[in-house]
Order: structure tokens, then C-alpha cells, then sequence
């Protein structure tokens, strides 16, 4: 491994997953203002799309960033960023989905390498 690479690991997972924590946080206040309006990608329900992605944006991203069941939170945030790019925003142009292949991306690269040293998981690497 090079010098940096838990540090370069640690940054990757903690920047990522704060930046998501912005998109999970507005669809919390959706759920405690009582707005459930929400689309059904998967046919599982708005409602239920709902809960699942705002774990997937936010409660995910708080695991991450503490480096706790980082491979397994990674992958969950890393499919909802696939739904968003490939389902959600399928036919539209690059412009449009490319936040979401961004995100998908990143939580991909750090389900595939673990949480690094600097982590409660500090084994995963």
C-alpha cells in the first residue's frame, strides 16, 4: 500500500458521505413535515421509496463516516445513487444524472475498499 492511502480512503469516505448527508437530511424534514409524496422507481410504494432512500442518504453516510459496517452502507448508498442515475433519470441527458454517477462511483470505490485504517471497521483494508 502506498504512504497515504488510509488517509486518501479516510477523506474519500467522509467527504462523500457528508455531501450525501445534504441530499438525505432535505427528505428527513420531508418525512417530519408529514410530505410522503414521493416517487416509486421500483414499485415498492412512494412512501416506502421514501424511507429507504432518506436511509440510504443519510442514516448510510453517518455509518460511513464512522467507518462502522462501512462496505455494506457503501453498497446500500452506492444502489440508491444506480436507481437515481440508471431509473430515476434514465432517459435523461448526461447533465442530469451525472451528480448521481458521481455518487454511485464513489460509495462503489469505497464498498470495494473498506473503510481503511482510520475506522471502527479498521480491519476491512
Amino acid at each position: 500500500m502506498t504512504r497515504y492511502f488510509d488517509t486518501s480512503l479516510a477523506f474519500l469516505r467522509i467527504t462523500f458521505s457528508l455531501l450525501m448527508m445534504t441530499h438525505g437530511w432535505s427528505k428527513l424534514e420531508r418525512i417530519l413535515e408529514g410530505n410522503l409524496n414521493f416517487g416509486d422507481p421500483l414499485g415498492l410504494g412512494g412512501t416506502l421509496s421514501l424511507y429507504l432512500v432518506t436511509f440510504a442518504e443519510l442514516v448510510a453516510p453517518i455509518f460511513i463516516v464512522l467507518g462502522f459496517k462501512t462496505r455494506i452502507m457503501a453498497l446500500i448508498t452506492a444502489f440508491a445513487m444506480a436507481v437515481a442515475a440508471f431509473i430515476v433519470h434514465g432517459p435523461d441527458p448526461l447533465a442530469k444524472k451525472e451528480l448521481a454517477l458521481l455518487y454511485f462511483i464513489g460509495f462503489l470505490c469505497v464498498a470495494l475498499m473498506g473503510a481503511g485504517r482510520f475506522s471502527i471497521d479498521q480491519r476491512s483494508v
